[in-house]
């Protein structure tokens, strides 16, 4: 699904009220409706409330939230910040608040003592919204820090505020534990700068016009689960219909990379797996992985070289465990030479082509590569954060005619064509060694089914993610191994069947 800019935002309110149509004050009604049902699946009547009101249209989705929630019989109460222009909508749910005895109300203005709040207590934060453009000052960046040091639960509506929609924030951010946004997520939620503010988010829509967001153009998505496009299986399929991949990986002492590639394109559904791996792999692969044929290199301890027929694979993948020895540099350089179909490029074939950059532009068209950020900027430069980390990638990915496919919390699918796809699926459990090494033979066995190479990375970087969420909830966590991931991938895959 689209990713939605505050300016885009805002368009698609405005279409809304005058195409549904349905005025503002009602449109504000039904997002802090939204907000309710979210919040009284999470939070019980039993935690004091206090919601934190803005002069803006975000003040006027708490007042309409805290209203609702009173209703709803939960112990609320408001605190409205003093100074500034006050919006119609939110002057008219403080109206339909004033009436209401049972909702302590409280002005808050430059100078007064801050609150104390009971550390049972939630609060809502309901002070800026999604247009803010500067950076949070004054008695009221005060009054942000005080509400962060409060041991209480802290809520965000739309957004933290203090947080930018679209770009790197600067200065005071409310730390939420949990964001629900309106409508889409906030490209600013997934930078990792931004991860101890926005706590846990989810979105929900809140009804906007659907032809109005149909049409509006974003290079930006979330992976959903209706962007997974998988193909059943065949009765009268053969194992030559699911393709024959090639996985070039390992070297002493990290033959394991190999395998778990392997082991992981051979679960994703790839029909053949051939694994060409340097002599001192081959005992580990042929009783660890009997499913897999192994290819063995002229040296004992290196890849040196490559197949000599490429052309027999329907995918091949490159990097896990390699080492980055001139002789395997070699190798590397002859396979991109002789490469007709896109390549997956990982690990040690990436720190390799960071070091002949001018080899970028002889990959195959579509061709797959998959650093993670230290790999990224190896290979591209150095970012001074993430969002310029990412428009590298989109000038990169457009440059050389590649898929980037940047690994992290939300690991992000660059394309050709500069869009990008961030990952919904996953858990910090995922972060251990292999995982990497999983996720390219997952992708390896996607494109040997016969997936275009975008729609094979979209696949696989999802059902990587929901691999590990499986398997956290197996093993926890902090127990999780790279091998665990490859365990529940046919349930991660069958969940689409």
């Amino acid at each position: 699904m689209k990713i939605l800019s505050a300016s885009q935002i805002r368009e698609a309110d405005a279409y809304t009220i005058a195409h549904e149509p349905i005025s503002s004050t009602l449109l504000m009604e039904r997002a802090s409706n939204v907000f309710v049902l979210w919040y009284v699946a999470k939070f019980t009547p039993a935690q004091p409330l206090a919601i934190f009101c803005g002069n803006g249209n975000n003040g006027g989705d708490g007042l309409a939230i805290a209203r609702l929630l009173s209703e709803k019989g939960y112990q609320v109460s408001v605190w409205l910040l003093d100074g500034g222009n006050t919006t119609k909508d939110r002057d008219i749910n403080a109206q339909r608040l004033a009436g209401m005895k049972d909702i302590p109300q409280h002005q808050l203005a430059e100078g007064d003592a801050l609150p104390t709040l009971n550390d049972r207590a939630v609060v809502i934060d309901a002070i800026f919204g999604s247009g803010l453009n500067r950076p949070v000052s004054g008695w009221v960046a005060d009054l942000i820090n005080h509400l962060n040091e409060q041991p209480v639960t802290r809520v965000s509506v739309d957004i933290p505020s203090g947080m930018y929609a679209d770009s790197i924030s600067e200065g005071t951010i409310f730390k939420a534990h949990h964001t629900l946004s309106f409508e889409t997520p906030r490209l600013s939620f997934l930078f990792a700068e931004h991860g101890d503010y926005v706590g846990e988010w989810e979105y929900r829509s809140i009804g906007l016009h659907e032809g109005f967001v149909g049409q509006v153009v974003s290079p930006y998505r979330i992976i959903a689960p209706n962007d997974v496009h998988l193909k059943p299986r065949t009765r009268h399929s053969h194992k030559g219909t699911y393709g024959h991949s090639l996985i070039i990986a390992g070297s002493y002492g990290k033959i394991g990379a190999a395998i778990l590639a392997s082991k992981a394109c051979l679960r994703t559904g790839a029909g053949l797996v051939t694994a060409c791996v340097p002599q001192c792999g081959y005992n580990a692969i042929q009783a660890g992985l009997p499913e897999v044929m192994v290819l063995t290199d002229a040296h004992d301890r290196k890849i040196t070289a490559i197949p000599e027929n490429v052309s027999i694979y329907q995918a091949i993948a490159i990097g896990p465990g390699i080492g980055q020895e001139k002789e395997t540099l070699d190798a590397l350089i002859l396979l991109i030479q002789k490469a007709h179909k896109p390549l997956v490029l990982d690990a040690d074939a990436l720190n390799l082509l960071s070091q002949h950059t001018q080899w970028l532009n002889k990959l195959p068209a579509n061709s797959i590569l998959t650093p993670h950020p230290k790999e990224f900027e190896r290979l591209f430069g150095p970012s001074n954060d993430s969002l310029e980390r990412l428009e590298l990638a989109r000038r990169h990915a457009k440059e050389h005619n590649i898929i980037i496919v940047l690994k992290g919390a939300y690991t992000s699918i660059i394309s050709p064509q500069q869009e990008v796809w961030f990952n919904s699926t996953g858990n910090p459990g995922m972060a251990t060694g292999g995982s990497g090494d999983v996720l390219t033979g997952i992708i390896t066995g996607m494109l040997a089914q016969g997936y275009e190479p975008l729609q094979a990375t979209i696949n696989a970087v999802y059902l990587h993610g929901s691999a590990g969420d499986l398997a956290a909830e197996t093993h926890g966590q902090e127990g999780l191994i790279a091998g665990d991931i490859v365990e529940h991938l046919g349930r991660a895959i069958g969940r689409f069947f």
